[in-house]
């Protein structure tokens, strides 16, 4: 490391950060972990930061915050002996390069290059330590290679499948879109499904798709949330979104037909007051009248409305089906189910107001205790019955206030009555069981993954079909199966651009045969992010996507930092391509990530989030050009928990920035002058070294509970002390301020480095050195430290060892009054109140 450092008396950041960055770089510190030998699993430390998109625009300052709070772990980690493994990566495939593309004519390959060139510069200058021998990016060959092996893995074990179904489509992105990519927007008081990226309207379009079978994991998905050490409400949402829910399918006869229909139901304890079913307009049922199965009991009329709304549900955009779900809309087929506990009829309607991905895409209502269920009543005139009580209620149900959806006593219901809900449930399912009606079922709101998308920029599908259409893998020899790079124009026109590329239709024809075609989609980039983590600890690997030896040295990971918008698919994915991986041998744990926690966003200066259009972004080039980085680090730190949305504050970052001068400001006489002259020294020393140790014990564990800014603020308080023991013409020991220097360290990588070489002359970088130990022998109550006021107002105090406290009071004001004696001159002490061990105060 570089030693021979000019010393500048006032602290500027420009002088030094980047000089720093170089020798790092140069050092190689911290660089190619994976390479080395690990004999220790619990010697390892693996940290990873949620894959970035490198956009156009560069980082922003909510990217530096997870970032430097993990290169703090990193950093303290290092310290106190681990080996820490920190890669870094781009998730470079995607739509925002592509539709940039569109927009300028460049090629994505060439601004996403860039892209990353102006990250990792950014990066290296905040002072993230990564280990840059790990990087990696997914639209490299050697990277998406392995995503296409998984997913020829996946296809060889079943897991992976073509059907047509139903997508999300953006008319104007032209793509399929994952269901985490559809936002909800409030327009006009109604809120609709958008695209994130262009907030067009999402229609709902029946395509030939490729899926994952996630749901084949379904169950275990839900039971090893109970493993990870995640954020609770993190792990409500996965089970949200897989949707567990335990009722009975139960078996409707029609009334005059010889059919039934199957509805799945969590409550069947209030089916004695089921008063209608509603089936999805693509219920087979539904069908079968469509096509004339069932003339002689419907009328031509009836038929006739029930094809026009079919019709038209197709044809509705995303808002008119939300609208109408909202104003549940719907056509009385005129058939009849009957309802097999009372025997009474039920009229059969057709509504978008049930999905048929739900459940059986059937619903019974019972509109007295389910609110969606008593407004469609309530629109169509259909009855409603109370047969849950709550507060003795019996009366008839008139407003949708009334609707009874909790727990209570059942009434109006022969033999269940007087039972509660809870206990009615176990005796109806017995019941309906018994009676052959009906059968004990488990419903999931998770449907398998789709993952085909209709753009250019993403990893080819390595599929190819045959002159009989039929499709094949790709070879393993021939993988990667690369993106052609002929494709010039960029907007799929309702087909993929890949339709264009004669080079991948050449290649197709010379592997495979004449008359061969290539899959022209291309995969969701969840795919590409889902994994990433593995790739890291073997990038370099041509074998395979990474070595037994290798994975089983770093994995699974220990500590993830995400933000909350990818709390969902995300994880979920990395579950699932963990679990097939470890069903196949591959790997040996369960879960990719043992402990994860997410960072709060940084708002922008008005308290809102940060928008171009509203002109409130922050960039770190800014704050970095005018405070250094280091300010910037630590007053990222500093706003408040990791977790939790925190507004800029300018004049908070200046308050850092004084606060690192000071530092600067008491460490540089330590060049020059380390000599003291002051009968108090040897106490004020002690007590400073005493508060050091506190110090130290406060930091280490603040860190490890990534409680970066109460770290911080202890550390600011540290430097008050320091600063009052200078008044004394005290120089505290070298080691207690390399001690220091050390604390502060993985905060402010920059200053610390500069100080540290400046005092120690050490070759090695601070950032090697050993973290300061806490000595449990050393404590605060052996000094005694007495304020002394003089009318009320603080000018000084007394800080004694209890060993050499005066034996009585008149000695320690003699003793005070000559530590303030200069707030006295000629002036007659009236009276002086003295609190013992707590303030003396001169009243004159």
């Amino acid at each position: 490391m570089h030693t021979s450092d000019k010393i500048y008396p006032k602290y500027k950041p420009s002088n030094f950060e980047s000089k720093w960055v170089k020798e790092w770089q140069i050092a190689d510190l911290f660089q190619n972990i994976a390479g080395t030998e690990i004999k220790d699993r619990g010697s390892i430390i693996y940290l990873l930061y949620a894959f970035a998109y490198p956009s156009g625009s560069g980082l922003h300052v909510g990217h530096v915050e997870p970032q430097t709070a993990l290169d703090i772990l990193a950093r303290y980690y290092r310290m106190i002996g681990k080996k820490v493994f920190f890669p870094v990566g781009w998730d470079a495939f995607g739509l925002p390069a592509e539709n940039y593309a569109v927009k300028t004519g460049v090629h994505p390959s060439i601004t996403t290059k860039k892209a990353i060139r102006n990250f990792k510069k950014q990066v290296k200058r905040i002072g993230i330590s990564y280990d840059w021998c790990t990087e990696l990016s997914t639209c490299d060959t050697n990277y998406y290679k392995w995503t296409q092996w998984i997913f020829l893995e996946l296809l060889k074990k079943g897991l992976a499948y073509k059907k047509k179904a139903s997508a999300n489509w953006c008319p104007s992105c032209q793509t399929v879109l994952a269901n985490e990519q559809v936002i909800k927007k409030t327009i006009k008081g109604m809120d609709l499904q958008v695209c994130e990226r262009c907030e067009s309207e999402v229609l709902q379009k029946k395509l030939d798709q490729w899926f994952f079978k996630i749901t084949k994991y379904k169950d275990e998905l839900l039971k090893d949330l109970e493993k990870v050490d995640w954020p609770q409400a993190t792990k409500e949402q996965q089970r949200n979104w897989i949707g567990r829910k335990e009722g009975i399918n139960i078996n409707y006869k029609l009334k005059n037909i010889d059919h039934s229909i199957t509805c799945f139901t969590t409550r069947p304890e209030t089916n004695f007051g089921a008063t209608f079913i509603v089936l999805a307009p693509e219920h087979d049922l539904i069908k079968s009248i469509i096509k004339g199965k069932y003339d002689d009991v419907i009328s031509n009329g009836v038929k006739a409305k029930i094809i026009k709304y079919v019709e038209q549900y197709k044809k509705k955009t995303g808002e008119e089906r939300m609208l109408e779900r909202r104003n549940k809309t719907g056509v009385d087929t005129t058939l009849k189910a009957i309802n097999i506990l009372n025997s009474k009829d039920m009229p059969i309607w057709v509504s978008d107001f049930v999905l048929s991905t739900f459940g059986t895409g059937a619903v019974v209502g019972v509109p007295g205790h389910d609110k969606r269920d008593f407004e469609f009543a309530k629109k169509f005139e259909l009855p409603v019955v109370r047969v849950v009580s709550e507060n003795a209620r019996r009366g008839p149900i008139v407003s949708i206030d009334e609707v009874q959806e909790n727990q209570g006593v059942i009434i109006n219901s022969d033999f269940l009555n007087g039972l509660n809900v809870s206990e009615a449930k176990d005796v109806i399912i017995d019941y309906i069981e018994k009676i052959g009606c009906g059968k004990r079922a488990i419903s999931y709101n998770l449907r398998d993954w789709g993952i085909s998308r209709q753009r250019y920029w993403g990893a080819p599908i390595p599929i190819v079909y045959d002159r009989e259409g039929v499709a094949h893998p790709v070879k393993e020899e021939h993988l990667p199966w690369k993106l052609p790079e002929d494709v010039v124009d960029f907007i799929p026109k309702g087909q993929p651009p890949l339709e264009q590329s004669i080079e991948l239709k050449e290649r197709t024809e010379r592997l495979y045969g004449k008359g061969w075609r290539p899959e022209y989609e291309t995969m969701d980039t969840f795919v590409d992010s889902s994994w990433y983590y593995l790739r890291y600890v073997d990038v370099n690997n041509n074998d395979t996507f990474a070595s037994k030896e290798r994975i089983n040295s770093f994995l699974p990971v220990d500590f993830y930092m995400i933000g909350a918008e990818h709390i969902v698919l995300h994880l979920l994915y990395s579950r699932f391509f963990t679990k097939f991986l470890r069903d196949n041998k591959y790997l040996s744990f369960d879960e990719p990530f043992k402990k994860m926690r997410h960072q709060g966003m940084i708002l922008g200066p008005d308290g809102k989030k940060m928008s171009k259009s509203k002109g409130n972004v922050i960039t770190p080039d800014q704050v970095i050009k005018k405070y250094g980085a280091d300010t910037l680090r630590v007053y990222e730190m500093f706003m408040g928990p990791i977790d939790s949305d925190k507004p800029w504050n300018e004049l908070s970052v200046q308050g850092v920035y004084r606060f690192l001068t000071r530092v600067w400001s008491l460490v540089i006489p330590y060049m020059n002058q380390k000599g003291v002259n002051s009968k108090a020294k040897d106490v004020v020393e002690d007590d400073i070294e005493r508060k050091l140790n506190h110090l130290i014990k406060k930091v280490s564990k603040d860190i490890e509970l990534l409680k970066f800014n109460t770290s911080i603020a202890a550390m600011m308080k540290y430097v008050n002390e320091w600063e009052k023991a200078t008044k004394y013409g005290i120089f505290i020991s070298e080691k207690n301020v390399l001690d220091f220097l050390k604390l502060l360290a993985p905060f402010a990588p920059f200053i610390t480095e500069q100080l540290y070489h400046l005092v120690s002359h050490d070759a090695k970088s601070v950032h090697e050195s050993l973290w300061p130990k806490y000595d449990r022998s050393v404590s605060l109550s052996d000094v005694s430290i007495i304020p002394i006021q003089v009318n009320g107002k603080h000018r000084g105090q007394i800080i004694l060892k209890v060993e050499n406290m005066p034996s009585n009071e008149r000695d320690l004001l003699k003793e005070a009054k000559k530590v303030i004696g200069r707030y006295l001159p000629n002036k007659n002490v009236k009276k002086v109140i003295y609190i013992p061990g707590k303030i003396i105060n001169f009243v004159t």
